[in-house]
């Protein structure tokens, strides 16, 4: 079995290299003028959602998930793996969002994405919480049960409405945001945080 801090140090190399690819991914304006800008304004939204929400809350929860002296094991490794896996795709689903952001496919992309970076993180904490027991996570927060169960509902719907309109799934990527920004006062209060 492997220490969590190194599981954690793999984390956050991997998380630093998907933040470096979608600013690398930003063109360079052809003007010299703030107008100039325009042209990149929906790939700046779609970095600042994917870098500041999805990425910044999977990390900070990755990160927290689990007592820092508490050992790994196999299964854990695999699920974290998991996770990160589709969280190396927010880059690539970052871009095609940001560059087609009025087309139905990119965003109805985005959304699974997100669904499955969501069900990756909830298999992640039952691995987590199989090892270490009920109390290493807080799943017992009915909050946070309730945010888990929103979560993935709005991200379904949000793969249905892109193909109404690619402007409610926007908007349902917000609501998701802002609900897993604002902490519920159980987590608040713990070393714990959870997705």
């Amino acid at each position: 079995m492997i220490r969590i801090g190194r599981l954690q140090s793999f984390s956050d190399a991997v998380i630093a290299i998907i933040v470096t690819i979608m600013v690398i991914q930003f063109k360079v304006p052809s003007g010299t003028d703030i107008f100039a800008l325009k042209d990149i304004i929906p790939t700046f939204l779609a970095y600042l959602l994917s870098f500041s929400v999805v990425l910044g809350i999977y990390w900070n929860n990755n990160h927290n998930l689990i007592h820092p002296e508490k050992p790994v094991t196999t299964d854990i490794m695999w699920a974290n793996l998991h996770l990160l896996f589709w969280l190396s795709l927010v880059p690539f689903a970052t871009t095609w969002i940001g560059l087609h952001y009025s087309n139905s496919f990119p965003t109805a992309f985005y959304a699974l994405l997100m669904l499955l970076c969501a069900i990756a993180y909830n298999i992640l904490e039952s691995a987590i919480e199989r090892h270490h027991g009920k109390n290493a996570k807080l799943a017992g927060s009915f909050a946070n049960i309730i945010k888990r169960k929103v979560t993935q509902t709005l991200y379904l719907f949000a793969i249905g409405a892109a193909f109404i309109s690619p402007w409610i799934s926007d908007l349902l990527f917000v609501v998701v945001s802002v609900v897993w920004l604002i902490p519920d006062e159980k987590i608040k209060r713990s070393t714990f945080l959870l997705r």
